[in-house]
């Protein structure tokens, strides 16, 4: 896909950026280059390439899921004004 320079603009409109008349040359020819980039990476045959999450073989240690701090709710809730069923109840806003 080649970008022209109206293309830039129009994109350039819709993200809300702001680009100088000056600058306008070099950033379609780098975008430019970008779009070309990534055609040539959707060129390549990945369907013999299996999903990964790491690069390399390995696994991810993970911590035991443990509790490790106690439940406050109760403490906290006593410097409340207002709670009913452990949830604090504030003024109705919105009628």
């Amino acid at each position: 896909m080649k970008l022209t320079r109206q293309n830039v603009e129009h994109i350039a409109h819709l993200a809300r950026l702001e680009i100088g008349p000056e600058e306008m040359d070099g950033v379609v020819e780098k975008l430019g280059r970008i779009v070309a980039f990534v055609d040539q990476l959707q060129a390549a045959d990945t369907s013999a390439v299996s999903p990964m999450a790491h690069p390399m073989d390995m696994s991810q240690r993970l911590r035991p899921d443990e509790v490790t701090e106690t439940d406050h709710r109760d403490l906290y809730q006593r410097n409340s004004e207002a709670v009913q069923d452990g949830l604090y109840t504030v003024p109705r806003v919105l009628e």
